[in-house]
């Protein structure tokens, strides 16, 4: 039920590096601007429903985020929202129940509960009306999900034993946006909600208001939007982490995974890419708490600036006796129930950045 694969809530820290930057933004020079509004409805299929709400939702992001009002960066949100829902607010997800049912029952299995009584549990009724398993049998999105699994954690006993406060659906909306990274952004969301920050992301304007935070707010050093829809799968600067990690292999002669992560985020134990660098603490003259510091600001661009980045590069370059790329495509398997293809972070990527520039050639 996601294709996320870092701790979201981590970009709480760029969050707080953009937190003066709300406002409108400097225009890109040599760039014209659109009026947002009539572009996405000149670049929308035709076969899309209401027309008209989705460009005025996009248009209020975009004004309300700051964010420059140019042909690509309507065509990135139309791409995404094309790739990840077809437009629709809440997409229908096929085999979405059995998807359900499996994550309770391995769940339950985790716990020693028999299947037994947790369909005993599940046949309560719901404040619906309908049993708690009814609904699961009928469910066809993601925002029908949460709200069962919502209800069931606070009505069921057995709810909070299997799931704590911890509702399995971390992804929805028309852009997919991370419900945990939604909620690191509450707080800048300019319009009052009618329920929680989960439920807002299931809706059209929160979803793609979410969406398009994540997609185009935040400062990188990117040549392409490839690497920025890489970065929407995968997290922030993850494309420019991968490249990184790339830098450290050539540097030290050791193969890592080009994943996007610089530390672990399971644990306080470092991680292959940072045991990797501290084979170079002493070109460096880094000690390994000063490295750790460094790769941990791997989630803003400011890492770009680090002594340790700058100096990972010049060790690789001088051995590789070439220029190294600043940015890659991270080599991660895309692991969720709902995909039952062998994809990857670099397929989502290369097939939104071709429905961009389908969108910028209407």
């Amino acid at each position: 039920m996601e294709y996320s694969f870092r701790p979201v809530l981590l970009t709480a820290l760029a969050s707080l590096m953009l937190a003066g930057c709300s406002g409108k933004k400097p225009q890109p020079a040599g760039v014209k601007v659109v009026d947002v509004a009539a572009t996405v409805r000149q670049k929308m299929p035709a076969t899309v429903r209401d027309r008209e709400a989705w460009a005025k939702d996009i248009a209020a992001a975009f004004d309300s985020q700051g964010l420059a009002p140019t042909e690509e960066n309507v065509c990135s949100v139309l791409a995404v929202a094309g790739q990840e829902s077809t437009w629709q607010s809440d997409p229908q997800v096929p085999g979405l129940n059995k998807i359900a049912w499996q994550e309770i029952n391995r769940r339950a299995g985790k716990l020693y509960i028999p299947a037994f009584l947790v369909r005993t549990a599940l046949s309560v009724k719901s404040t619906d009306g309908r049993s708690y398993a009814e609904r699961l049998d009928s469910v066809k999105t993601e925002g029908e999900l949460s709200a069962i699994f919502d209800d069931f954690i606070d009505m069921v006993p057995l709810g909070q034993k299997l799931f704590g406060n911890l509702n399995p659906v971390h992804t929805g909306g028309p852009m997919q946006v991370s419900i945990a990274f939604a909620q690191a952004h509450e707080s800048e969301y300019p319009w009052k909600m009618s329920g929680t920050v989960r439920q807002e992301v299931f809706t059209r304007r929160g979803g793609l208001w979410f969406g398009i935070y994540h997609l185009l707010n935040y400062p990188n050093s990117y040549s392409r939007s490839l690497y920025r829809f890489a970065d929407f799968n995968a997290g922030w600067y993850a494309s420019r982490n991968a490249a990184f990690q790339s830098a450290v292999s050539r540097a030290t002669g050791v193969q890592l995974a080009l994943d996007g992560d610089l530390i672990r985020y399971d644990s306080d134990e470092a991680g292959k890419t940072e045991l990797a660098v501290r084979r170079l603490a002493p070109q460096l003259g880094m000690s390994q708490e000063a490295i750790h510091r460094a790769l941990k600001q791997g989630d803003t661009q400011a890492f770009e600036k680090s002594d340790l980045y700058q100096q990972i590069y010049a060790i690789a370059e001088r051995r590789a006796g070439k220029t190294l790329p600043r940015e890659s495509l991270p080599g991660i398997q895309l692991d969720s129930p709902k995909i039952t293809r062998k994809l990857t972070t670099a397929w989502f990527a290369q097939r939104v950045d071709a429905r961009r520039a389908n969108c910028m050639q209407r």
